[in-house]
């Protein structure tokens, strides 16, 4: 019916004083807001920063086959079958193997139970695969497996850039992939570009080892310089401690020398170690390596057995942030790549929500106006809905702290237009109801009733359409469904709760007159 109880009243009275006060959150200054949420800006309304990375996989590869190498060798050894040559090229681990045995080996590799293949089944995502190359083997990653290397990859990479940008504190980063080895960063409102660039271009992989100066070193030694670029030293291939033992790491002042350090914390495994290397030591620099190069290496004075230490390296207090900030984010699986960079300037951004605005008030006066000229009284019920429509959409994006694009501003606009669709169903049905029908709520009533079908199959066809783009879209296509979805609901609650009630309070005070709608 077309009655309303006082609880229903009071209810939708309240609903819009909630969201009314919700949405004009946006409008306060932070000091006075009375909620912490509010509407959140895309890229291209308040500018930023706007990074494709491309995951550089093979060191991940070259790192996996190494390791299958030891395996292989090891494994061999023990099964009493003598491999030669067993070098890495090309992304392939190839060796020899006596003719009598080859056979032997091939069945080997192809036996999902084998223990030689490390990925097999503990690792069952690295698949790899055996070739027979006549005087040689090789060993390789197959088509599958390479696929899902890459595939872990990029979700490792997603999650330790996501920890490095929430270090920084960026308002609502977007962080997506792209592909199987992209990532797409864009960082609203960022005016640092170059500081984020930075560290998403260092893999911030952190090792200990010694400075070796014994070519004799069972480990084997390379030369590394030092991050100055100037200097060099031997170091050992050995590792003795890695990022993945570091618990916590962040910058400090050293009281003593007055200088910017960044002191690290290990685990309980960690500190093991490093206690007992440290101990069999004394008196030998220990490099500290990142991304192969040497920070510092200091002389190991004493034993360090708590766990805890510091890395000195001339840094100032924003560089020993940042390299704190890599070291807690953990190292990335792969190298990253900016393929594609660009800027939007907060200007343009300006101009775009002024535009925005624009075309929103210009749409919303036209929707007024003719509104209320066509349907007069009846009009100026729809302008009213409209307006609580448009603060309580506002106020639920309010609420769940939406980012709002240029798109997103069009499905308002759209919202509106759909809202005004379906007042102008309910008023078409209601003259042709008052034709027939004499007393007015029942012809009122039975207008609401019958418009009902023809509303709801228009809304929900349009909401699935925006459900379809939510999930196979991306980016400002999304912020478009998420707006125009969340806008066919709030105009299904003003049509057939605020705008019923007008209505139903209008025509209750003149039932014994005749109501026109024109």
């Amino acid at each position: 019916m077309l009655y309303f109880s006082k609880s229903r009243i009071i209810f939708v009275s309240l609903i819009c004083l909630l969201f009314i006060i919700i949405a004009s959150n946006n409008l306060l200054k932070s000091d006075n807001r009375l909620f912490d949420k509010k509407i959140n800006l895309g890229l291209d309304l308040q500018g930023g920063s706007y990074l494709l990375l491309e995951i550089d996989n093979d060191p991940v590869i070259e790192q996996k086959l190494q390791n299958t190498t030891t395996s292989i060798r090891s494994y061999f050894k023990d099964k009493g079958i003598r491999i030669g040559n067993l070098n890495l090229l090309n992304k392939k681990i190839v060796f020899t193997v006596e003719e009598k045995f080859k056979q032997k080996v091939i069945n080997e590799f192809n036996s999902k139970d084998s223990e030689i293949n490390p990925y097999y089944p503990k690792f069952k995502s690295h698949q790899l695969e055996l070739s027979d190359l006549g005087n040689s083997l090789s060993l390789n990653f197959s088509k599958q497996g390479l696929v899902e290397l890459k595939v872990s990859s990029q979700d490792q990479a997603l999650e330790i850039i996501r920890r490095r940008i929430d270090e920084i504190g960026t308002n609502e980063p977007n962080i997506l992939k792209r592909g199987n080895d992209r990532v797409l960063v864009e960082l609203p409102g960022l005016d640092d570009p170059q500081r984020i660039k930075s560290l998403l271009g260092k893999t911030a992989n952190l090792t200990f080892r010694f400075v070796s100066n014994n070519n004799q070193d069972s480990f084997g030694v390379e030369k590394l310089k030092y991050e100055n670029g100037l200097d060099e030293d031997f170091v050992s291939k050995r590792i003795i401690l890695s990022g993945d033992n570091l618990l916590d790491a962040q910058p400090r002042m050293n009281n003593q020398t007055n200088e910017t350090v960044v002191t690290f914390s290990l685990d309980r495994v960690g500190a093991k170690r490093f206690g007992k290397a440290t101990s069999s030591n004394i008196g030998r620099k220990l490099a500290i390596i990142l991304d192969g190069k040497i920070i510092s290496a200091p002389v190991i004075r004493d034993t360090i057995a708590s766990g805890n230490g510091q890395i000195s390296g001339g840094f100032t207090f924003q560089s020993a942030t940042d390299l704190a900030l890599l070291l807690r984010s953990g190292a990335l699986p792969a190298p990253l790549n900016i393929i594609e960079e660009r800027t939007v300037g907060p200007e343009l951004g300006q101009d775009s929500i002024n535009s925005g605005m624009i075309a929103l008030a210009i749409g919303f006066i036209l929707v007024i106006v003719f509104m209320f000229i066509k349907y007069k009284i009846f009009g100026l019920i729809t302008n009213l809905t409209l307006i609580a429509n448009l603060f309580i959409l506002l106020g639920i994006l309010t609420l769940f702290e939406a980012t709002l694009t240029l798109p997103g501003i069009a499905g308002i606009i759209l919202t509106v237009g759909m809202a005004v669709d379906a007042n102008v169903l309910i008023f078409e049905r209601i003259k042709e109801e008052l034709k027939v029908e004499r007393n007015n709520l029942i012809a009122f009533d039975s207008g609401y009733t019958k418009s009902r079908t023809a509303i709801l199959d228009a809304n929900i066809t349009t909401l699935l359409a925006a459900i379809i783009l939510f999930f196979m879209g991306s980016g400002p296509i999304k912020g478009f469904s998420i707006t125009l979805a969340t806008g066919i609901f709030t105009t299904l609650f003003s049509v057939y709760f605020i705008a019923r009630l007008f209505t139903s309070i209008y025509v209750s005070k003149n039932k014994n007159k005749e109501v026109l709608i024109k």
